[in-house]
């Protein structure tokens, strides 16, 4: 099942307050990027980050979920209701983020 675009919409919206927040369409579901640096994606209208130590100390509680067969293990975010919760979870877990990649020249 793919992701739907008003979902998409929902989870941009809860983000508004942060800045530098990009998506990429990818295998009908979406990619999030916070201040370029992959934070984790949509998958199945489910907002899906990457578990690192941040993440998992701001969210105890938050279950492993796969975001698709033979994909390694993302943090469900329940609280997608809450722009002051996702906005902290966010900037928590930038320093953490690895730097994207150096596109290699032709």
């Amino acid at each position: 099942m793919a992701s739907s675009r008003e979902y998409l919409q929902f989870i941009l919206e809860q983000l508004s307050e942060l800045e530098d927040i990009t998506y990429r369409a990818m295998m009908g579901e979406f990619i999030i990027y916070y201040r370029g640096k992959i934070i984790g994606g949509i998958y199945d209208d489910r907002l899906l980050i990457k578990p690192v130590k941040s993440a998992i100390s701001y969210m105890p509680a938050a279950s492993y979920e796969r975001p698709y067969d033979g994909a390694k293990e993302m943090l469900l975010v329940d609280e997608v209701d809450n722009k002051e919760f996702l906005a902290g979870l966010f900037q928590a877990m930038y320093d953490e983020l690895p730097s994207p990649k150096e596109k290699k020249k032709k």
